[in-house]
């Protein structure tokens, strides 16, 4: 057997000043990639290990070193100064405008160390295109950027309110292109020896997950709620379907899953009606196509279900609880997901990176470290 490959960031050094989830998710991404990250927190802790032990935080947060500094001191600022002469990597999500006042922002680091990859993750951008710092000064928290940014109308139901997503997607999105901008800057400093900034605003990333309603909105110059069908009304079925247990979603983008789903119900009457042989037609029929797919799966457990259509070649998923998520034998046995003890939180599960590098053993998924855990990294700074 082949001796395991080295994970691609091996040897680079990342400084990791995130907060709550945007930030946190990079440099994660970044220590599963081999990177060593050495996350710096305030004193008493960043904002989401000062809410006690939680589940997000040590989610976050494995495999990174930990230590303490008070950077609104001159004493702090220079100490962390001192980690950057032998860092590649310092990654910020402070407002715009606060590393700059704390003697952090890039121009203060790049004179320490001129091959650092700075990286800024935001909510709207720190800077304008001439460089100058922008006067954005609307918190950016998950929440309030899913409703900036559009997302927010578009979901829920027509004469409902709207509905936020039930998941911090918003911050997720931006701690992933803002890994991708990371180690993009570092190929760059491989090539030319130069460091530079770089930014991600969690607006900017947000505006691709439109695509569908912008589509509509070029159409039509509006945008509809349509709960769980389709966005414009134009793919049927395209829905949540009851079960017995739960719920059922199914999509049928092309006419071949349709026909295979009229097979696997035993409605093979149906694969001959014009009115429902093409998308539009369905679509114009969709209460009666809802109508009829809930007649067969309002009677089943919802993964037999699910498996049924899923033989079939049709795109069907059980709508998983979080317990069924994390308890799934599959990614448990690929590693993605990992049951480990942590001393303040039992028995948890921990994700892996979604990133794969083939040929190379997956970074271990550990307890988070307590807070100012490897100060010993300090003592011999200035």
């Amino acid at each position: 057997m082949l001796a395991s490959r080295p994970l691609p960031l091996s040897g680079v050094t990342v400084l990791d000043l995130g907060q709550i989830y945007q930030g946190p998710y990079a440099g994660f991404l970044l220590a599963q990639s081999g990177a060593r990250v050495i996350k710096v927190e305030p004193p008493q802790g960043e904002a989401a290990r000062t809410r006690g032990p939680n589940l997000a935080f040590a989610m976050l947060n494995a495999g990174k070193e930990c230590v303490t500094l008070d950077l609104k001191t001159a004493t702090g600022a220079a100490q962390f100064k001192s980690l950057v002469v032998g860092a590649d990597v310092v990654l910020v999500n402070f407002a715009p405008g606060v590393p700059e006042r704390l003697g952090i922002g890039y121009e203060d680091l790049c004179a320490v160390n001129p091959r650092l990859v700075y990286a800024h993750a935001c909510g709207f951008g720190v800077r304008n295109l001439d460089g100058s710092p922008t006067e954005s000064t609307i918190p950016a928290m998950d929440l309030t950027v899913q409703a900036h940014s559009g997302g927010m109308s578009t979901t829920g139901d027509e004469h409902d309110p709207p509905l936020k997503s039930g998941t911090a997607y918003i911050d997720f999105l931006g701690g992933t292109h803002l890994y991708g901008a990371i180690t993009t800057a570092l190929f760059e400093v491989e090539r030319t020896g130069q460091g530079r900034s770089v930014e991600v605003a969690m607006a900017d990333a947000a505006y691709f997950t439109l695509a569908t309603h912008l589509n509509q909105w070029q159409k039509t110059g509006a945008t509809m709620r349509n709960g769980n069908r389709h966005a414009g009304l134009g793919m049927a079925p395209y829905n949540v379907y009851e079960c017995a247990d739960g719920h059922l979603a199914i999509i049928c983008v092309a006419n071949r899953h349709w026909r295979s789903l009229l097979e696997t119900i035993g409605r093979r009457d149906l694969l001959d009606d014009e009115r429902l042989r093409g998308q539009s037609g369905r679509s114009e029929h969709m209460v009666e196509v809802d109508a009829l797919v809930t007649s067969w799966t309002s009677p089943l457990p919802k993964f037999e279900a699910a498996r049924r259509l899923q033989q079939a070649h049709v795109p069907a998923a059980a709508v998983r609880t979080v317990d069924e998520l994390t308890h799934d034998e599959v990614q448990i046995e690929r590693r993605a997901i990992q049951w480990i003890s942590h001393p303040d939180l039992g028995e948890i599960p921990l994700h892996a990176s979604p990133i794969r590098w083939h040929d190379s053993e997956l970074a271990p998924l550990v307890a988070n470290r307590p807070l100012g855990a490897d100060n010993a990294i300090l003592d011999d700074l200035i």
